[in-house]
């Protein structure tokens, strides 16, 4: 029996030069420790791999401090699109829900899709009503909206024609008031959030969830529901991606972790070390991911300069991190 574990992140981005509030801070911490030691406690009860990660992602989008759920941000058109994965390593299954306006917790249509479905992944309004006949909640947009991304998405519509995933904010940042600096940029971050598991068995799985990217045109996909892209799970190991989303759809940055261990026998820390430090930054790619293998090993690589991020094994204290 393996000693099962979790790691978890709720992205990746640029550390806040300006005035930082420590309490701030702290309940970005205090956040992750929670949905840590949930998901550890699915573990500690015998339960799978893919029920720690669903249930860890699933605090996630509840928390309107992260981008998925409950605080996610806003389209162009000042409107929400939200997209989720869940993959199971030992069977290969995976479903995915792309653009969906109305779903509570878009993670647990992504695992409908998976369970009770022949499909993988369902997007817009039929992704929707797959939802509803699921038994699963809906709700209007106003849930989504939180003071802070209305004020980021109205930041990001004053600099024309860009996407705030891609500029440089460091003036807006700079610009930031001591008490409301988040402990990564809010204007430079990637904002997507995941949770990858070893359970006892030694079975493997992760989910990936997100809002998008703030000022994004209606439509646009990223690499959270492209499974091998922003999720990806075998049973040599479960990836969650996060960071500029195109770039992991075209190196297909999860499934490449996986294939380099088996193919090139390499470790999981070498095989994510080569897709996040070398393979995205020769096109641009900026983020992070976090990775388990069946043995237990946890690697949490980034190439920004901090990753909320944590892992927790059974039985042992939860582990959370924010800066490099």
């Amino acid at each position: 029996m393996n000693q099962a574990v979790i790691a978890i992140h709720g992205g990746a981005g640029t550390i806040t030069r300006a005035a930082m509030d420590s309490s701030r801070e702290r309940e970005y911490i205090e956040a992750l420790e929670q949905v840590l030691i949930a998901g550890q406690r699915v573990l500690a009860d015998g339960g799978s791999a893919m029920d720690a990660v669903t249930e860890a992602v699933r605090l996630l989008e509840e928390c309107p401090l992260f981008n998925a759920g409950k605080g996610a941000v806003l389209t162009h058109e000042g409107t929400y699109e939200l997209d989720a994965a869940v993959m199971d390593g030992a069977t290969l299954n995976a479903g995915a829900v792309a653009c969906v306006t109305r779903l509570r917790n878009p993670v647990l249509a992504a695992r409908a899709v998976m369970d009770h479905s022949e499909h993988v992944l369902f997007a817009g309004e039929g992704a929707e009503a797959f939802a509803l006949s699921q038994g699963l909640e809906l709700v209007s947009s106003d849930y989504y909206f939180t003071k802070a991304r209305h004020e980021q998405w109205e930041r990001a519509r004053a600099v024309k024609g860009m996407a705030l995933l891609d500029h440089d904010a460091a003036a807006l940042a700079n610009g930031a008031l001591a008490g409301q600096a988040d402990p990564i940029d809010p204007d430079n971050k990637f904002g997507t959030v995941g949770a990858v598991a070893c359970d006892a068995h030694g079975n493997l799985a992760a989910a990936t969830s997100t809002g998008g990217v703030t000022n994004k045109q209606v439509g646009r996909v990223g690499d959270t529901p492209v499974i091998g892209a922003g999720c990806y799970a075998d049973d040599v190991a479960a990836i969650s991606a996060t960071g500029t989303g195109e770039m992991f759809i075209r190196t297909v940055a999860a499934h490449d972790v996986a294939a380099q261990m088996r193919y090139a026998r390499v470790t999981l820390e070498e095989a994510a070390r080569r897709v996040v430090m070398e393979k995205l930054p020769a096109i641009g790619g900026r983020g992070g991911l976090i990775a388990v293998d069946r043995a237990g090993n946890v690697t949490l690589p980034f190439n920004t300069e901090g990753m909320y991020r944590g892992l927790a094994r059974v039985g042992e204290p939860v582990m959370v991190a924010i800066y490099g």
